[in-house]
């Protein structure tokens, strides 16, 4: 196919060079009825093509003209036998993956450090989750990713698997031996679904890892707005083979979409697929130059540790993304949460996130020289010895706590019911340092990364209280419980 083709964004300046008037939505008409202000900053092209599901433009949720070739282009350059654009972000890619692989109460076996979405899959579908341990570096404070080799033990344990779910890469750009797990997955009949939402880059250069459909996985998703060119909101969900029933997939995917979705953010993604089929082996080659150079640079400032290829080989890292930078501070007596805050307040550098012990630069092919070099900059400031003290410095929470386990990443805890039916069921609220041994009733899930601690039907130990209370102090947001300073919690009455 002609890749430099973008047959959905041509309709679009298609219908606005034909001066059509417009009695559809959305109600600002092309911009004549936007608000002055937002219309001067955002722009009349931008408006113009914010338009509504109409004849000549296609149909999301049931496409038989130019969406159809944007999405065909899609598959051949990401080599799937079918795409489809998402305009909810990966989110609803992995609720669909769960849905059309999954029914109520059949089992899928997934890793620890999920996202949160994977646990609304959870919900909605009524599937049973088998938690998988990654592997954990406790020197990082962080979770890498699951082995082949645990994933042929929780099947032999649990035989009646329905499908394999993996994470790769994680937030922090380490890659799971995908074509090992395809092995053993399909070794025994079930499908491979893949979160590769950190990964939309990696089909496009051979320095990267390998990118899920290239390992065999039978669907992944792909958050197109992460690292590449696409608006915010917008991912693409793959397909291939034959173990995921392609009319169950279309079914649900027409459940989980908007049937008014917002077709600037669908344009972006036929431009962003353009831009990697034709332009994106360069384009990632000069990031990759970009991040290896600052990763090395931040490694000559003591103190401070950005990990790399030394760490590949060992257990859960069997690969690495080199255009993200972890920049570990522990060892400067910050945690992750105040570096990234003096970053911004200080040097006007913001981070991707930030944890008790790292922070993360992400480098894509929108990251310029300069801003390489403020950010090691900035992090050169952050490590002066004789760096006056100000209301952003380090609170001592590392420093009181390192002696203790409670900064450990806590494990997998019991799980009691369902995820569904824990969620649906009679609630009542307790205080949350009380909760120990009772089933919780929400997802608490600190953010970023956005990996639960605890989930709907799981129960509430020592270990978990502690480590969230850790997490809140360090100044870490609380994504999911009801109330945000986690106080009280919904637990099953």
């Amino acid at each position: 196919m002609d890749q430099q083709q973008t047959p959905y964004f041509q309709v679009l300046i298609d219908y606005v060079d034909a001066g059509v008037i417009p009695f559809h939505t959305p109600g600002h008409k092309q911009g004549l009825g936007m608000d002055a202000a937002f219309r001067e900053f955002v722009g009349d092209n931008v408006l113009a093509i914010d338009l509504t599901q109409i004849r000549g433009l296609d149909d999301l949720l049931q496409p038989t003209e130019a969406l159809v070739a944007a999405q065909e282009l899609a598959a051949e350059a990401y080599g799937a036998d079918q795409s489809f654009f998402l305009i909810n972000g990966s989110t609803s890619g992995n609720q669909c993956m769960m849905m059309a692989a999954l029914n109520p109460g059949e089992k899928i076996a997934l890793p620890r450090n999920a996202h949160k979405s994977a646990m609304g899959g959870l919900i909605m579908s009524g599937a049973q989750p088998i938690w998988m341990q990654p592997e954990v570096d406790q020197t990082l404070h962080m979770d890498h990713t699951v082995t082949p080799e645990t994933v042929r033990a929780t099947l032999d344990a649990h035989p009646d698997t329905r499908a394999v779910y993996i994470v790769s890469p994680t937030y922090y750009g380490v890659a799971a031996d995908l074509e090992g797990i395809a092995a053993v997955a399909h070794e025994r009949g079930i499908p491979l679904l893949v979160d590769e939402a950190w990964g939309p880059h990696f089909h496009f250069h051979p320095a990267l890892p390998l990118s899920a459909m290239q390992a065999g996985a039978d669907m992944c998703i792909n958050s197109t707005h992460k690292m590449l060119g696409s608006l915010s909101q917008t991912a693409m969900l793959h397909v291939q083979g034959n173990r995921i029933r392609l009319d169950r997939l279309k079914a649900v995917y027409k459940l989980f979409l908007s049937t008014s979705p917002n077709l600037v953010l669908v344009a972006s993604l036929d431009v962003a697929r353009r831009q990697m089929a034709t332009e994106g082996s360069a384009l990632l080659s000069r990031t990759i130059e970009i991040a290896n150079d600052a990763r090395a640079r931040l490694n000559e400032i003591d103190k401070v540790y950005c990990f790399g290829e030394e760490l590949q080989g060992r257990p859960g890292v069997f690969d690495l993304d080199p255009t993200k930078v972890t920049v570990t501070v522990k060892d400067l007596g910050y945690t992750g949460y105040e570096a990234e805050e003096i970053l911004r307040r200080r040097y006007n550098v913001q981070v991707e996130l930030a944890d008790l012990f790292n922070m993360l630069a992400l480098f894509t092919i929108g990251t310029s020289q300069e801003a390489a070099d403020a950010l090691v900059s900035g992090v050169s400031e952050l490590a002066r010895e004789d760096r006056p003290l100000d209301i952003f410095s380090p609170s001592g929470v590392l420093e009181r706590r390192l002696k203790s386990s409670s900064y450990l990443l806590p494990t997998i805890p019991p799980t009691r019911m369902l995820p569904r039916d824990a969620f649906l069921a009679e609630t009542e609220f307790i205080p949350f340092r009380s909760s120990k041994g009772r089933i919780c009733a929400e997802v608490i899930t600190p953010y970023p990364p956005g990996i639960p601690v605890i989930s709907p039907g799981e129960e509430l130990t020592t270990e978990i209280i502690e480590y969230l209370l850790l997490e809140k102090r360090a100044g870490t947001k609380m994504q999911g419980p009801y109330d945000d300073e986690l106080k009280f919690i919904r637990v099953v009455r």
